[in-house]
């Protein structure tokens, strides 16, 4: 997807919201929760994608105001739905900061005071109230989750005699010699502009499986300065995915993310790393021959990265910060199905059934994060950790950046952990 904004669009906005700010985001500070009793107004930040319309919208709203007497909302939409994140910030810059806010990265707003905390009691229905956490405070609603993991072409895996899906890392290695063998490229993985993602949601399933299964508080030391990227359960993670690279191995590494999924889809590689949003991509006929396993652990043992958060935040000056945060509370929760059928999230409320007639693949990439939480380990995945202790702002492109060089034969583990360690220093700072 394209991360261009459409600054045309967002200077337009701008200076509407500029314009009414006053009557949407002004008011008391509503930092207690208090609410003033009376009928209010509020700006509620959106965003728009193919499957996530106008039309969408509006009818989410409408239910959910219903739901919620007293309440009026003025929507905003961002430019698009990649650049929404610095869209509020570009809002909050001009003392506009939305009301309520979907989907937005709370990290540096949740610091500076600007979002309203959640309490434990608001969160009661939520399966994992601490998702997501600064320093034990909940500015987002953890509402959704997502799942990193290899989808597989089941033709592909047939033709090169793989009768069953890899589980330990051994099997991975022999699956990728019969891949070659049968003239099958092994992997698609996407790492070209403008995106580049595709190399790190392939690399965070290996130091969840090397790094943060093994050691749960790796961060936190990385954070406090009393580990590096030179330690070797992460050395041990880049040498793996050294192991996986090459031209041999994978098709087209220039490949934007939108060329790799196509790519796929047309049979042009077996195994694809990716999250659990894709199974919204593949038509009726192609879920029927796509399957879904696991990275590969070393022992075998099951261990699936997740990230749950991405739910709607309050601004801490919200004109009625109660009724900001019930209304919010209430949107996510009839929300859940638009989630699940329309953007493939994971809904994390207690006792949540997603509704039926959802692709096959969304169900079998559920049940496989099902079942890490009930006999395996789900761990954060890397570079979507969210809350606090935190990598540090602007270092995650300069790990993307380095996963390709690693991908391309451009610098080896040496260099490429040489590489985070500097850049990390230096963004420390």
């Amino acid at each position: 997807m394209s991360k261009r904004a459409n600054w045309v669009a967002m200077t337009a906005a701008l200076g509407l919201v500029a314009l009414t700010g006053c009557a949407v985001g002004g008011g008391s500070e509503g930092g207690d929760g208090n609410s003033s009793g009376g009928d209010v107004t509020l700006s509620l930040l959106t965003f728009e994608t193919p499957n996530l319309t106008a039309s969408y919208w509006d009818d989410i709203i409408a239910r959910t105001s219903a739901k919620v007497p007293g309440v009026k909302i003025k929507k905003l939409v961002a430019p698009s739905a990649e650049q929404r994140n610095e869209y509020a910030r570009q809002l909050d810059s001009t003392g506009a900061l939305p009301d309520i806010m979907v989907a937005i990265d709370p990290a540096g707003l949740a610091e500076g005071g600007k979002l309203a905390q959640f309490s434990k009691k608001e969160l009661a229905d939520w399966v994992s109230p601490t998702a997501n956490s600064f320093n034990g405070k909940i500015y987002q609603l953890p509402t959704n989750s997502q799942t990193w993991q290899i989808y597989y072409r089941k033709a592909a895996f047939e033709k090169a005699g793989i009768t069953t899906p890899p589980k330990k890392w051994d099997d991975l290695l022999a699956a990728v010699g019969n891949l070659k063998a049968a003239g099958i490229k092994p992997f698609v993985i996407g790492g070209g502009a403008p995106d580049g993602l595709g190399p790190r949601w392939t690399f965070s399933q290996l130091v969840a499986d090397e790094v943060y299964a093994k050691d749960p508080k790796w961060l936190d030391k990385l954070v406090a300065g009393k580990t590096d990227f030179s330690d070797p359960l992460f050395v041990n993670a880049a040498t793996k995915m050294k192991a996986l690279a090459g031209k041999e191995n994978v098709d087209n590494l220039s490949a934007t993310y939108a060329q790799a999924q196509e790519a796929f889809l047309a049979g042009k590689g077996a195994m694809y790393p990716m999250g659990s949003w894709f199974p919204a991509a593949p038509d009726k006929a192609q879920q029927k021959q796509i399957g879904v396993f696991p990275m590969p652990t070393q022992d075998g043992s099951l261990v699936v990265p997740t990230y749950t958060g991405g739910g709607l935040s309050v601004s801490a000056k919200a004109a009625d910060v109660a009724k900001a945060k019930k209304w919010a509370i209430e949107f996510s929760k009839l929300n859940a199905d638009g989630g699940a059928k329309y953007d493939g999230l994971f809904v994390a409320l207690k006792g949540y059934k997603p509704p039926a007639g959802l692709p096959p693949l969304y169900n079998t990439t559920l049940d496989l994060y099902n079942r890490a939480q009930s006999s395996g380990t789900v761990t954060p995945s890397f570079g979507n950790e969210g809350g606090v202790p935190a990598l540090p702002s602007g270092f995650i492109p300069k790990v993307d950046a380095a996963l390709n060089d690693l991908l391309n034969g451009r610098a080896d583990v040496g260099k490429f952990v040489a590489t985070l360690n500097k850049q990390f220093k230096e963004l420390s700072k």
